[in-house]
């Protein structure tokens, strides 16, 4: 059974921003081999969206306020744990991020980054593309809105 939870950045504990930033390493960092700058003054005024199994921080995504990324509000840093994909947890992550997005800010317009290849994940959450093809850390990428 997975625990989801959503803190601002102040109300995180130790223990759930080390596994934080240990999963954004682990997917970011190690397994997209991308060297880039993770910790980038944002996540302090954003909430951060969990998923945990027995412990283990399994899901995340950064909800981001409009006015810091964007002037809208954005979901970002987007991961998954590699021992739980092809389960359909990166579907319930963000059915469950984009809900948590509407709880906090209302039926707002939602702008993401994402990872080209991902495109028709995201059509099937309802995002469209609204912008060209950008390279971000050697991985093209494409705005996206819902």
């Amino acid at each position: 059974m997975i625990t989801w939870l959503c803190k601002k950045f102040d109300d995180l504990t130790p223990h759930e921003l080390y596994a934080i930033l240990q999963l954004r390493n682990e997917v970011f960092v190690l397994e997209q081999n991308c060297i880039f700058q993770d910790a980038d003054d944002k996540d302090q005024q954003s909430f951060h969206f969990m998923g945990w199994l027995n412990k283990k921080l399994i899901a995340y995504t950064r909800i981001v306020p409009a006015g810091i990324v964007s002037d809208k509000v954005s979901i970002g840093r987007v991961a998954t744990s590699p021992s739980v994909r092809r389960t359909g947890i990166g579907k319930e992550l963000l059915e469950r991020s984009i809900e948590k997005t509407k709880e906090l800010f209302g039926n707002v317009p939602i702008i993401i980054g994402a990872q080209l290849y991902l495109k028709k994940f995201y059509e099937s959450l309802g995002f469209r593309q609204s912008g060209d093809i950008y390279h971000e850390d050697g991985i093209e990428h494409i705005k996206m809105i819902r």
